[in-house]
């Protein structure tokens, strides 16, 4: 840990000393005094950053809760990510010098020097401090507002091969609880009152029920055990639950972390679906509703999930539910052996925890690793919400 550590401290002086030029030359014409300011509380910001790093590691080993690391390292990310931002337009600035200077060189010996070094743009380096301010102060207010900011979207989708009795039937989606990123169930509570109130037919989760480990959800599962509709909670599991992302003293004890998550499922009253279906029944008619373990197109992420094993028995019924946590898998499999599933449902990408959305317009990196990443999607006749 303390050569990385120190690997990365050596990396975010670099960084911070690279970014500093920017600020030097924005205070080209302060004062001493101002110039000699700033330049102590911006040293002794990046010292407090590198303090929060070594902190954020040094607690890993001790088993503090995952949230109190999870928003170490993520004001550590913002600050650095900003000045990233930022850095793109103190680079420009410095390519720009260079082409300046490469120009004088070649000019004739008789035309007059320009004189002294070539200066930076002052403002190329503003334009660099307010872009690095923006990510800045929108992942801050993401991490301390923006992340309890609960939106139900509504989307209405029809079917002609849909049994009658489930015509106008609300089903509720969630994934991605992550239980360990929350101190407490507050804010979980309030967005089941949310969900709660739209008085769904059935609910299903999508995977991601913690990040790491089964304790994570001590002291949620009266809050998870709200969750209650006429035609049932189902579940399934995500690539966080099955513990691939921690060191574990023996295969034992991670067998029994995910035996003692799936328990936290049945305590709550939802129906796990490990590789296998369930028939829904309304007025006398009847649809299936398939969940798979995780499956991931991408090799980073195991493929647990048996699809053949799970819609065994529904051939030739009229309508065909998947809850599949990665949407890589309607892709790689789904839509191309499976033609007879006629919604997938998904979470996993969870906008990679930063996006923009506008009316019409959308974006978030991880689009450039997941073609479906958010929303809904329709090949032919199937259709996958995300």
């Amino acid at each position: 840990m303390a050569f990385r550590f120190l690997l990365l401290t050596l990396f975010f002086l670099v960084l911070d000393w690279y970014f500093y030029q920017a600020v030097v030359t924005v205070l080209r014409y302060a004062t001493p005094e101002r110039k000699q300011m700033v330049a102590w509380v911006y040293w002794g910001f990046s010292a407090f950053v590198v303090v929060l790093m070594l902190v954020a590691m040094a607690i890993g080993p001790l088993n503090a809760p995952r949230w109190v690391r999870v928003y170490l390292f993520s004001v550590v990310l913002v600050v650095e990510i900003s000045k990233l931002v930022g850095l793109v337009f103190v680079l420009t600035d410095d390519v720009l010098r260079l082409f300046r200077w490469l120009a004088q060189l070649v000019r004739p010996k008789a035309e007059p020097s320009a004189g002294g070094g070539i200066s930076r743009l002052r403002f190329l380096n503003q334009l660099a401090l307010v872009m690095a301010a923006i990510p800045f102060t929108s992942l801050l207010y993401g991490m301390v507002k923006g992340a309890y900011d609960y939106r139900v979207k509504r989307i209405t989708l029809k079917f002609p091969n849909l049994p009658p009795a489930f015509d106008g039937m609300v089903m509720a989606q969630i994934s991605d609880l992550h239980t360990g990123s929350f101190s407490d169930p507050t804010h979980l509570n309030q967005a089941f009152d949310m969900l709660l109130s739209h008085k769904p037919d059935v609910i299903v989760f999508t995977g991601d029920l913690v990040n790491d480990k089964a304790t994570e959800t001590d002291g949620f599962v009266d809050t998870f055990r709200r969750l209650k509709a006429p035609l049932g909670v189902y579940s399934t599991l995500g690539n966080h639950d099955y513990g691939d992302y921690v060191s574990w003293e023996s295969p034992q004890a991670k067998a029994a972390n995910l035996e003692q998550l799936k328990s936290v499922h049945a305590a709550s009253g939802w129906d796990l679906l490990m590789n296998e279906h369930r028939m829904l029944e309304r007025g006398g008619e009847r649809i299936a509703l398939i969940g798979i373990e995780n499956w991931g197109a991408s090799l980073r992420f195991p493929k647990y999930g048996k699809l053949n094993q799970a819609a065994a028995g529904t051939e030739g019924g009229p309508f065909k539910i998947l809850l599949s946590h990665d949407p890589s898998h309607w892709d790689a499999e789904v839509n191309t052996t499976y033609t007879d599933i006629d919604l997938t449902l998904s979470g996993h990408t969870h906008g990679m925890q930063f996006g923009v959305e506008l009316p019409g317009f959308k974006w978030s990196p991880v689009q450039y690793f997941y073609k479906q990443w958010a929303g809904l999607y329709q090949k032919d006749h199937q259709y996958l919400y995300v």
